[in-house]
């Protein structure tokens, strides 16, 4: 499908918005203002949307099908993989740096609170938010994908282990008397049954 539109020059958020918008669908850009996505339900739902959008937005939109040659649909499918690959790689890379650096660095400042395993926990929830809509704009499986998962997941094991220390670090120590039963503790606490 090919969308072709335009938006006023003023104010530059709005062209700002609808260029977010559009990549966020996974739209492959042929040129500025002239955007192509596969032909499939959700693609067509997401271009009539942004078509009218722009219209809303004061500016005009074609929308349509659009049959490519060999070589062209090639050069587009190529694209589309180059885009979902890359998108996979930044994800690796905010993995390997960021979050790892960051607990590692938790660790050397010796800061476990329940307060920072809660936002590095925040921070691994976006990065499988951010996965999930890579995945879903990844029309064609790029190659990537497993290798993303896979620092994501190393990311979850690596969290758990901070939140473990964090919680060896924070709880209180059960006390014997607690250990022995309910009855025992309230005993040795001076609350004998009367």
């Amino acid at each position: 499908m090919l969308l072709v539109y335009k938006v006023p020059s003023e104010p530059s958020r709005l062209r700002v918005a609808v260029w977010r918008e559009l990549k966020r669908l996974g739209a492959h850009y042929l040129q500025q203002a002239v955007c192509l996505l596969p032909d499939t339900g959700r693609a067509r739902a997401g271009l009539a949307s942004m078509r009218d959008r722009v219209v809303e937005l004061g500016g005009t939109a074609v929308l349509g099908t659009l049959t490519l040659g060999d070589r062209d649909a090639a050069q587009v499918r190529a694209a589309f993989l180059a885009n979902s690959q890359r998108d996979y790689a930044e994800i690796v890379e905010e993995c390997e740096t960021k979050f790892v650096k960051e607990i590692e660095f938790e660790r050397f400042r010796e800061n476990y609170t329940f307060e920072e395993a809660e936002e590095i926990r925040q921070d691994l929830d976006k990065l499988k938010r951010w996965l999930a809509q890579v995945v879903e704009r990844d029309w064609l499986g790029a190659p990537g994908r497993r290798d993303a998962e896979e620092h994501i997941a190393d990311c979850e094991r690596l969290l758990e282990g901070f939140e473990a220390d964090v919680f060896h670090r924070t709880v209180p120590a059960e006390p014997s008397a607690v250990a022995a039963g309910p009855s025992t503790a309230l005993e040795g606490a001076g609350c004998a049954e009367a």
